[in-house]
């Protein structure tokens, strides 16, 4: 089954054909760590996961790096403020973002290049970049000069002097011309830095990604990833310093980029106080239902953040995990859990998980009225494509059981019991709403009665 992606370079959907059939190679921005990630910034790394799981099924290899951006401006005022080395803050969060995206059940890339460990590398795409007339030094910087290539906005499609209209660029002195960005800028001395031909300094954001990407995927990469944000001025002034450090080679075959989050309609933003982040949400709320919510959008759309679509997530995920739970001394047929067909053609379609979605709650009816092995094993299979509906189904439903006495628990729905078969139908109801006040779900059913933790 073939897979067609749009590709924002040529604003078209196009059949996906790697350059090198035995090895594709895709590139996401990553994090720059210097506090928690937000809501928003796991959107890609989710949508994106599930392209490389549809990806795998499809190539033999598949090389996937997501960087760590660990040297920036952010990062050296978080520093200063808590009188630490860079390294102190960015080891942490890095760390508690691989973490976080665990928990999400986003899969580690097979690479996470760090910023810090290619200074090398980068250096001598900066030099290369002098040496062919597309960069210049002035005053400690080293920048790329937007005028040497004439495909500059191709990405975004609109003019240089429109795109510098739009943005927020830097005017400094140094410039020849507005829309030049840098490469290489100076450290002071309480400011991380290494020696370069240019003095002791440190890179610009831009150059990092192009000098990590070349170096453990190629010169020409089949897919780069990320935020719709991202696309200008980051991703453009990428393909320009690739491009023209690379002697005119394509940077990237496939450009892909992931729609924003709103709250309540409103764009997330930290001067309007809505910005969310992913480390505290997934105290509060499943995080399969955090994963489920930005799979429920298409990628390229813009998707709405409120406490009614995650409810509606958990609502939805409990019905499927209780159709696995009722379904759970049914034995799978042996061998790997088969993709359906139908939500296969979803995900080649674009990453069309929306209507993956919609094929998964199909599959969990048919499951929940044929109970056969068949079913069970689709729905399972579709789900795991998707990173969904991969614990066990009792798990789910007791999620938090460590903050309840379960003996007690156990206790009560005994007394419960032994009360119904007295028919002291008063005394079943009070225990009922006993366990009702403790935030305890009971369900009565054939195999006897279950309960799991209700929301609040």
């Amino acid at each position: 089954m073939p897979i067609s992606l749009y590709n924002s370079l040529t604003r078209r959907t196009e059949p996906f054909a790697p350059l090198d059939p035995e090895r594709v190679t895709i590139y996401l921005c990553g994090p720059t760590v210097y506090n928690y990630v937000h809501i928003g910034n796991a959107r890609g790394p989710v949508v994106f996961d599930v392209l490389v799981r549809l990806l795998r099924r499809h190539y033999p290899q598949v090389a996937y790096a997501r960087n760590i951006t660990d040297v920036d401006d952010k990062i050296n005022t978080a520093a200063q403020q808590q009188g630490v080395p860079i390294g102190t803050i960015t080891e942490r969060f890095a760390q508690a973002y691989r973490e976080d995206m665990a928990v999400l059940g986003v899969a580690p890339p097979d690479i996470e290049p760090h910023a810090t460990t290619h200074v090398g590398p980068i250096i001598a795409m900066i030099e290369s970049l002098l040496d062919g007339g597309h960069a210049y030094a002035a005053e400690g910087h080293v920048l790329f000069d937007v005028g040497s290539f004439p495909a500059y906005g191709e990405l975004s499609g609109r003019d240089t002097d429109e795109l510098i209209a739009g943005s927020r660029v830097d005017v400094a002195p140094y410039k020849r011309s507005p829309g030049d960005f840098v490469l290489w800028k100076p450290s002071t001395p309480e400011l991380p830095g290494w020696d370069s031909p240019w003095g002791r300094g440190r890179p610009g954001w831009h150059i990092e990604c192009s000098a990590m990407s070349a170096a453990h995927l190629g010169e020409t990469i089949d897919i780069h990833a990320g935020g719709i944000d991202l696309l200008f001025p980051h991703h453009e002034n990428e393909i320009a310093q690739s491009t023209c450090a690379h002697g005119g080679r394509i940077f990237a075959r496939w450009w892909m980029h992931n729609g924003m989050l709103t709250f309540d309609g409103r764009k997330m933003s930290k001067s309007l106080g809505n910005v969310l982040l992913l480390h505290e949400l997934l105290k509060l709320h499943p995080p399969e239902a955090l994963r489920l919510r930005l799979l429920s959008g298409h990628y390229r759309q813009p998707l709405d953040w409120s406490e009614a679509a995650i409810a509606q997530a958990t609502s939805t995920l409990d019905g499927w995990y209780r159709v696995l739970r009722d379904l759970a001394m049914v034995e799978l047929p042996p061998g790997e859990l088969p993709v359906p067909e139908r939500i296969e053609a979803a995900l080649c379609d674009d990453l069309n998980t929306p209507q993956a979605l919609a094929e998964l709650s199909v599959l969990a009816d048919a499951a929940r009225q044929s109970g056969s092995a068949a079913a069970k094993a689709a729905l399972l299979g579709g789900g795991a494509l998707l990173g969904l509906l991969q614990q066990d189904a009792e798990a789910w439903f007791r999620r938090g059981e460590s903050t309840v006495d379960a003996a007690h628990i156990e206790d009560l729905l005994q007394q419960r019991q032994a009360a119904r078969a007295a028919r002291d139908f008063a005394r079943a109801d009070a225990i009922r709403d006993e366990l009702a006040a403790m935030h305890i779900a009971i369900e009565d059913s054939a195999q006897g009665t279950r309960w799991s933790i209700a929301k609040p």
